[in-house]
């Protein structure tokens, strides 16, 4: 008898070969079934409580892939390609999980019928290569000259990106919005430029847009009442210093031998103070906003001299009232120069709802804006917010890649059906496995009619023969539970969105099947049993 070889620490699992590849698809499959429903615009949202009991209602692909705990270690790779969707394109979070999870689907009979991983990995990305240079092909160029027809474009790719989402009744309205607000920013387009600020109550049409800066008024001390609301071409002065009298820390001793030593001590102190308030004060400033505290004696000072000040500002908002009015943040009150304070055209502060907002506009440099969102219940704001960073996000893509494609399935059937004739002019394995990809493309219309209750096997193959006779537009139209030409029905997305999709998709699906042996280690020292709880020193309670 041989004695057993034992190389790994006791308490390993261990699993390989081909079980584990097929119970590694399988754990693939059930992560893919949690948000196989919410694709399109007649998707289910999901209700996800988090263990702390708050609970998020959403529809974005990438939102529930975060919020799942998701222990099994491939199926955290599609965790991983919905977030990487969402940050790289912003949409499509959802598409990209089914299609890698059906791309396995229909891979999984061959690796149980003994066909080398290997192969199938290079029959995929064969498939890629030329989903990928049809894509381009038959993208349609956008021409950006006309300004009308260049916004109207953008304004169809963010309703399209909205169709799927909770707000898609109100599409027409956000969609404007967004477009506006991505249009304000400049040439790099960054993103956290355009802040999102939730307002409760009111409708949703309530939102606004406010081509400048708007932030929450900061807690106030009192004299903030007098300080005038409203300013036309105020300078700005953006700092980084407490304005208040500083209470002594605990361990302060100052040792003094009379009072009239102290009175000096406190003077000095009142003295810094005020100095610093009469520089700002001397500046021409007439808006203070502060990251630190300006306390009672501030406000009131600057109340009397008609200044406007908010401490406690956000870095964010303060980082975008600088990008917005010019100036830079200050951390002494020492050279406030003209060159150093911001200035916008008008500056206000308005009740929105039960908040008051500071609103600055017509800022000089406005390469910034603010949303303000207004609704019902707090979860639907969030939301709300989410579908419009999807929507924000399709904007500025097509913006940067000017090519467009039909989308509701339309590049898909197309794409099927160029993998399918390529797949009969191969031989060998590799021809049954293209043609297995082709089908696999076909689940995100399937699943467009499936969600929409439609009969999917009729429509498929309606579809099927639309493509085979040349019309690579046709895609499900929703509205008339039938097919038609998407692209003009303006169901538009940007080209790059899908190319985006399917090359994660693949790569995930290759990804699962190159793994063929998973070793998980015992926790180490964790999970032990502990000794009870005790008053310290070891004695019980």
């Amino acid at each position: 008898m041989q004695p057993q070889i034992i190389l790994l620490k006791e308490g390993t699992e261990n699993s390989q070969g081909k079980p584990q590849l097929i119970s590694n698809i399988n754990a693939c499959q059930a992560v893919v079934d949690a948000v196989r429903t919410t694709l399109g615009p007649r998707g289910m949202d999901k209700l996800i409580v988090s263990n702390n009991g708050k609970s998020t209602i959403s529809n974005d692909g990438a939102t529930i892939m975060k919020l799942l705990d998701v222990v099994h270690p491939a199926a955290k790779t599609l965790v991983d390609i919905a977030k990487s969707q969402d940050a790289e394109v912003g949409d499509g979070t959802t598409s990209v999980v089914l299609l890698a999870g059906e791309f396995l689907k229909q891979i999984k009979p061959f690796v149980e019928e003994g066909v080398h991983p290997r192969i199938i990995i290079k029959a995929f990305r064969k498939a890629m290569e030329l989903a990928v240079e049809k894509i381009n092909n038959i993208a349609v160029k956008i021409e950006k000259k006309n300004v009308e027809e260049h916004r109207q474009l953008l304004e169809k790719c963010a309703a399209t990106a909205l169709s799927s989402k909770l707000v898609s009744h109100q599409k027409g309205f956000f969609s404007k919005i967004v477009v506006d607000a991505v249009l304000l920013l400049d040439d790099l387009l960054p993103l956290n430029m355009i802040g999102i600020k939730k307002v409760p109550g009111g409708a949703l049409e309530d939102s606004l847009l406010v081509a400048g800066v708007a932030f929450k008024k900061t807690f106030s001390y009192a004299g903030f009442e007098m300080q005038p609301k409203k300013y036309n071409q105020p300078k700005i002065a953006l700092l980084n210093i407490e304005l208040e009298l500083k209470a002594e820390r605990d361990n302060a001793e100052v040792r003094v031998e009379s009072v009239k030593e102290y009175q000096k001590i406190v003077d000095a102190e009142w003295n810094i103070l005020y100095e610093k308030l009469d520089l700002i004060h001397k500046s021409g400033a007439q808006v203070v906003l502060s990251k630190l505290p300006i306390g009672d004696v501030a406000t009131q000072y600057f109340a009397d001299r008609d200044m406007f000040c908010a401490g406690r500002v956000p870095e964010e908002d303060l980082k975008r009232t600088m990008k917005a009015c010019g100036g830079s943040v200050m951390s002494t009150a020492h050279d406030l120069s003209d060159s150093v304070l911001g200035c916008c055209e008008f500056f206000e502060e308005r009740q929105i709802g039960g908040e008051r907002y500071n609103i600055f506009t017509g800022c000089p440099n406005a390469k910034t804006c603010t949303i303000v969102l207004r609704g019902g219940a707090e979860q639907f704001m969030e939301e709300t917010e989410r579908s419009l960073h999807d929507a924000i996000m399709i904007v500025r893509r097509t913006i940067k890649n000017d090519a467009v494609v039909a989308g509701g399935g339309a590049i898909e059937m197309e794409l099927s059906k160029l993998l399918r004739d390529y797949s009969r002019t191969i031989a060998g394995k590799e021809q049954l496995l293209i043609g297995a990809i082709a089908k696999a493309l076909e689940i995100i219309p399937r699943q467009l009619c499936d969600n929409a209750g439609f009969d999917a096997t009729n429509i498929l193959n309606k579809l099927r023969q639309k493509h085979a006779q040349g019309h690579c537009w046709y895609g499900v139209d929703i509205n008339k539970e039938d097919i038609s030409d998407n692209f003009e029905m303006c169901v538009w997305e940007p080209a790059v969105v899908k190319i985006n999709a399917l090359t994660a998709a693949c790569e995930a699906a290759c990804l699962v099947l190159s793994v063929d042996e998973t070793i998980k280690n015992p926790k180490s020292g964790g999970d032990g049993p502990q000794p009870p709880m005790g008053r310290g020193m070891g004695r019980p309670m």
